[in-house]
């Protein structure tokens, strides 16, 4: 939902340090692959309790994911860049939850796992819907230029940052988080394909 505002915001100085990354010979899959595996350490700082050393990482890996679209923009686009873009991103989304719940498995157990099963519910129907809006030829730039169709709904990438960040400044109450965000991302897969069938049904 705050995905496009979010991409008006922080696109132009993206694609200002995309190109001089760009320009010292960085590719764009390089930038992926560091930006997964400062993700990776944020979740694993997670199970050892470092909370504020694990936000740190997690922004700067946002950071990296946004970059690595800004120095494909400034090269060369390729499908398997935009394919290597969206499998990192999936694993960090959920290694972070899998960081608390191997914290405080007594504590966050229940709530990770139903927090990553929606995860894995909303990104089927992200995924789905993004393969029918290509055999329709549909496109859109709302959240910028993508290889993929995204499709909006009540929750995004930019919520889910935020929602991390919380975890992070509040990790005690990551159980009653994880509940509430889950409910949401259920209520987001079900709006996604309730839109799929009004949109795909021939």
């Amino acid at each position: 939902m705050l995905d496009a505002t979010a991409r008006k915001i922080i696109d132009p100085p993206l694609n200002v340090l995309g190109r001089a990354i760009a320009a010292r010979g960085v590719s764009a899959d390089a930038v992926t692959l560091a930006g997964l595996a400062i993700g990776l350490s944020a979740a694993a700082l997670i199970v050892f309790g470092a909370f504020t050393a694990a936000l740190v990482l997690l922004l700067v890996s946002r950071i990296a994911d946004g970059l690595d679209g800004a120095v494909a923009r400034a090269t060369r686009k390729t499908d398997f860049g935009g394919y290597l873009d969206i499998a990192a991103d999936f694993l960090f989304y959920g290694a972070i939850p899998l960081g608390f719940v191997l914290h405080d498995t007594g504590a966050n157990g229940a709530a990770g796992a139903f927090l990553l099963t929606s995860f894995y519910f909303n990104g089927t129907s992200f995924l789905g819907y993004a393969i029918l809006a290509e055999k329709a030829k549909m496109q859109t730039t709302a959240q910028g230029q993508k290889s993929l169709y995204y499709s909006n709904g009540i929750l995004g990438g930019t919520e889910t940052i935020i929602f991390f960040v919380f975890l992070c400044l509040f990790p005690a109450y990551f159980s009653q988080m994880a509940w509430v965000f889950g409910a949401l991302c259920f209520a987001t897969a079900a709006l996604r394909i309730h839109a799929a069938r009004q949109l795909f049904t021939a």
